[in-house]
């Protein structure tokens, strides 16, 4: 047995060597900066929701008239600003020339279903009343009606916002022509700020949110205009008043599914039982025949071409556009969510899988 030395140095312990990780606290400061940003950013974008709507719906009014421009151009041989022009002179004239020839019979119409409308509702009333459950049914409803001041109250708002309303359709139409007078001044400028290496992404997507908002205006067009028509037509053979005027409002709340076609029909049979039960009658089958064509025969065949959402996603935008957007958000629900499916189908679309909803 060997003894150490008295001046031999104690034997060393092996240490493992430390791993020596860089400071970590500036990479998490960034991150719960970003954090901070994202809910700021959040919450800056619900308080000005109603900003962002009116924008949006300028550059969808933009997009039909650029979609218009660049139809004029490959078919007239066009150059773009004389195109651009065009689509937007042509959608005024043709404007003027129908309210010229057809305004005064279209006023004239509008003026004859207001004045016949109490006396409708009143002479369905008094057929609703000959029934026992009927009397009841109404005397329960007489209880909830708003009082005078209630009803002053509600005109004053709803005046309120028409008045608001014809000021952002005003600033709607004058956003939409300039971003379609000069739409790759605003995308290229968007896209100019993010970073180089996420450019050629942005672009991909923004030309995906276009494609898929081209292709929901060319079916939701079509339906709009065959309401339009087969309304005023159904009607008019009915013999139910105003027809025209009534199928021009109903092509025009076509753009709100489901909703638009409630807020129609039911000034539209009160109407029609108003001068009798077997016009009313008839009233509904021309709607529901009108409706059942549009829905299983017109929009099929469109979306076939142009593509469109599942009908239960239509209905819960609906519903959450209107809870968290009112008014105004319900009106551009469906096209929000055109534009989320095409943003969901991209994502997807980069990860290689398909949508659960649409398969694509």
């Amino acid at each position: 047995m060997t003894t150490p030395l008295a001046n031999e140095p104690p034997p060393l312990h092996h240490v493992p060597p430390h791993d020596h990780k860089p400071d970590d606290s500036g990479r998490w400061f960034r991150r719960t900066l970003a954090v901070m940003a994202g809910i700021g950013l959040a919450l800056a974008a619900w308080h000005l929701q109603q900003l962002l709507l009116v924008l949006f719906a300028s550059a969808l009014v933009g997009l039909m008239l650029s979609d218009f421009a660049a139809l004029l151009q490959r078919r007239l041989r066009l150059p773009f600003a004389l195109a651009i022009a065009a689509a937007i002179l042509i959608p005024l004239a043709a404007l003027a020339t129908i309210f010229g020839l057809f305004g005064t019979m279209m006023v004239e119409q509008f003026i004859h279903l207001s004045e016949r409308f109490p006396a409708a509702l009143a002479q369905v009333e008094s057929w609703v009343r000959s029934y026992a459950i009927g009397d009841d049914l109404i005397s329960q409803l007489t209880n909830y009606a708003p009082k005078m001041e209630q009803v002053v109250g509600i005109v004053q708002a709803t005046l309120a916002n028409i008045g608001s309303a014809i000021t952002g359709f005003a600033v709607v139409l004058v956003a939409a022509l300039y971003l379609a007078a000069q739409p790759r001044l605003y995308i290229d400028g968007l896209i100019a700020m993010l970073p180089s290496e996420s450019r050629v992404r942005a672009s991909e997507t923004v030309a995906a949110v276009r494609a898929s908002l081209t292709a929901w205006l060319k079916g939701q067009a079509i339906g709009m205009a065959f309401v339009a028509v087969g309304t005023s037509l159904g009607l008019w053979l009915v013999g139910l008043p105003s027809p025209l005027a009534i199928g021009l409002v109903a092509g025009l709340c076509e753009f709100v599914p489901y909703l638009g076609v409630i807020l129609v029909a039911v000034p539209t049979v009160i109407l029609g039982f108003g001068q009798g039960a077997d016009t009313g009658i008839f009233t509904i089958i021309a709607l529901v025949v009108v409706q059942q064509l549009q829905g299983n025969v017109v929009m099929p065949i469109a979306q076939s071409t142009f593509g469109d959402l599942p009908p239960v996603l239509t209905i819960f935008s609906l519903i959450a556009a209107g809870t968290l957007m009112g008014p105004l958000g319900v009106v551009l629900a469906v096209p929000l969510t055109v534009v989320g499916m095409a943003l969901l189908k991209v994502r997807l679309a980069r990860l290689g899988r398909s949508s659960p909803l649409t398969g694509g």
